[in-house]
């Protein structure tokens, strides 16, 4: 501690500082004065200007060490070359180390470890420690016998019991402390929990190929005679050449300078085509095949759309007629036309084959639309066709040219209206081809082709019946009836039925031209099909504009079932496996299908096969073998659906019984359909 004296001389020699007027720190505080500068004597004297001028430096992150000169070898020029790039990264401080996180799973596991050695390590001084307890107790024991036979009989016990819980203490060891792992057995890795599909085959199913063994063997007097047979025509040919006039020769040259110019032009794709045509087929087969698996209904049924068959060059024609064709199971022919007669231009015959859908196999154009078509049955190859100016002309598939083979022509008797049907006949007794048609102006006639001409015979003109009226001079003149379509009985050859625009369906025979077996009123509006059941020779079908579809026993004025299809009927198809079975198409873009044996009152599938409302379904047909139907619009269009299981239901055969199949079995079916009607009609 400071004394007093020194603290009032403190306070004096300040106050004489005061007095004095001198500044604080001159000579006593030497510490607090600023020190003062030495100037080096290498120093620059610069001037105000010169010390205000800035010098800026740019820090790069170049490193100075870094070659700026590598060179290498270069393989493909043969030289050394210099490397443009330089490698600036210095490295400072480099250190490889072992530290693991905490929070990782590696660290959890390492300090589980560590805590468990500790607690075995702690367990095993405890056991060591009580048995050398143990000995001392034991050493005592033996040393001091008589006190502890004197001493009192309460010590026993307590002895046992320590000795017990040692020993419990020893057999329960010490637990450590649980921890929470991962599940080891459960553990999956991030990029296997995508579910991944399993590779599926996509195959499809075709009729194979016919095949036929050849088997020949060649000698040497087989190839000597091929090799003179080929010396003998060029000899002939060049006997012909020398025969030929100069004028002839030239001609000859010409025609086959052409003929190697367009070869060269079109790289003679011809020699081709058959290969390409294979390969396209191949190629739409894959490409289409996406025929899904349908599921069975008891009471309804579906179509399955497959394909739609369609080309740019009939993008704006109608579809008004299918055929299958008899031989080929695959292709079907397309009649393209005009039902609106103000809308009249040109026509169209496509032939498609199921293999094929994108392109068509055979195309033919026509001046004049086409309203009717049929294939021949023994001449697949043959397809007749009517127009809507009323001529009918024959196409030859061997000779695909745009032309008809054969035509009609006012010469020839040709219609005067539209021809709304054609069907070929059998041959007649001289074995020429024959087919009938029938048009608007009344006339069904019989057409045969005698030399490569078409010659006609008029079979029947329709009349309305009760619609004769007086001319002049007494002259009886009948109203011709306007017929739309016809069918001939499937055993009894000179028998047919003809619809009519009024709505009767008239029963005719080749022998009687003048006069009808039978007529029925069967419809308030046109009838647009007529056909015989392919089963029961009495059975036919009829549908019409006026929205019915009716089944009629040829015996009966009268229909035997009537159905209301809410809209314009445009054609009916009887099924070709089944005597119940038909299909119909309307004009609101659905397809009926109906099973009498399943459900005799309505159809068992109504379904929309096109989207738009104001497109119309035109036609319908049944392949004779696949289970499949195709439908065709006023739009060009060919559809092609596939038929549900029970829309095609087959007979189910039972163990030990075999079901009866046959013609025998389907007409006994329709007819216990009829039999039930006919009870009804006599009662009532």
């Amino acid at each position: 501690m400071l004394s007093e004296s020194s603290i009032s001389m403190g306070r004096g020699a300040r106050k004489r500082d005061e007095d004095s007027g001198t500044e604080v720190g001159e000579g006593t505080d030497e510490w607090v004065q600023s020190k003062a500068t030495v100037k080096p004597p290498d120093q620059l004297d610069l001037t105000d200007a010169e010390l205000k001028e800035e010098f800026t430096r740019i820090l790069t992150a170049n490193n100075p060490h870094a070659p700026q000169n590598i060179v290498r070898y270069s393989f493909k020029e043969g030289t050394y070359k210099l490397i443009g790039f330089v490698d600036q990264l210095a490295v400072h401080f480099t250190q490889v180390g072992n530290l693991i996180p905490k929070d990782s799973d590696e660290g959890r596991r390492q300090h589980y470890r560590d805590e468990l050695a500790a607690t075995v390590s702690h367990q095993g001084s405890q056991e060591s420690a009580k048995v050398v307890i143990s000995e001392t107790e034991i050493l005592e024991e033996e040393e001091e016998p008589k006190e502890v036979e004197a001493g009192s009989q309460t010590d026993v016990p307590i002895v046992e019991a320590s000795e017990k819980m040692a020993e419990e203490e020893l057999m329960t060891p010490k637990q450590p402390k649980e921890r929470k792992l991962t599940n080891k057995f459960n553990f999956s890795e991030r990029a296997s929990q995508t579910f991944n599909n399993p590779l599926r085959d996509r195959e499809c199913q075709m009729e194979p190929p016919p095949r036929t063994n050849f088997s020949a063997t060649a000698n040497q007097w087989e190839i000597y005679d091929a090799y003179m047979e080929e010396l003998e025509k060029q000899e002939k040919t060049k006997e012909k050449e020398k025969t030929k006039t100069p004028v002839a020769k030239k001609m000859g040259k010409m025609a086959m300078r052409k003929m190697t110019s367009m070869e060269s032009q079109s790289d003679d794709i011809t020699k081709v085509t058959q290969a390409a045509k294979i390969v396209e087929r191949m190629v739409n087969q894959n490409t289409y095949d996406d025929d899904a698996a349908d599921e069975y209904r008891d009471q309804e049924g579906t179509l399955l759309p497959l394909w739609k068959f369609q080309n740019d060059k009939a993008k704006r024609l109608a579809v008004t007629a299918l055929c299958w064709n008899p031989k080929y199971n695959d292709l079907f022919a397309v009649g393209h036309g005009s039902y609106d007669f103000m809308k009249q231009s040109r026509g169209m015959l496509l032939l498609y084959s199921m293999k094929n859908p994108s392109f068509p196999e055979y195309i033919f154009s026509s001046e004049s639309g086409i309203m009717c078509l049929d294939m021949h049955v023994d001449h697949p190859y043959l397809v007749v066709v009517g127009h809507y100016d009323g001529n009918v002309a024959i196409y030859n598939l061997k000779k695909p040219h745009s032309q008809p083979s054969f035509r009609s022509s006012a010469k020839s008797g040709k219609h005067t209206d539209p021809v709304w049907q054609v069907r070929w006949q059998k041959d007649d007794m001289d074995h020429n081809l024959n087919f009938f048609s029938v048009s608007s102006d009344g006339r069904i006639v019989s057409w045969t082709l005698v030399k490569s001409e078409l010659v006609h015979t008029d079979v029947i003109k329709l009349k309305v019946e009760g619609s004769t009226t007086e001319g002049l001079e007494g002259l009886q003149i009948h109203t011709v009836g306007c017929g739309t379509a016809f069918d001939f009985h499937r055993e009894i050859d000179y028998l047919f039925l003809v619809g009519t625009e009024e709505g009767k369906i008239y029963k005719c025979s080749k022998s009687y031209s003048s006069q009808f077996l039978d007529t029925y009123d069967a419809h308030n509006m046109a009838v647009d099909a007529v056909s015989w059941n392919p089963y029961h020779t009495k059975v036919f079908m009829s549908c019409s504009s006026d929205w019915t579809v009716k089944i009629w026993d040829h015996t009966i004025k009268t229909p035997m079932f009537i159905y209301d299809l809410n809209s314009a009927v445009g054609d009916v198809a009887w099924a070709p496996y089944s005597s119940t079975v038909f299909a119909a198409v309307t004009t609101n873009g659905k397809t009926h299908v109906f099973d009498l044996s399943i459900n005799k009152y309505e159809a068992i599938c109504n379904q929309p096969v096109v989207a738009k409302k104001k497109n119309k379904l035109t036609h319908v047909q049944f392949n004779p073998i696949h289970p499949i139907i195709i439908v065709g619009d006023d739009r060009g269009h060919v559809t092609c659906l596939k038929l549900s299981p029970n829309l095609r239901k087959m007979p189910k055969e039972k163990k030990g019984q075999e079901v009866q199949k046959g013609p025998a079995v389907e007409i006994a079916k329709l007819d216990k359909l009829l039999n039930l009607v006919r009870e009804v009609k006599t009662k009532t």
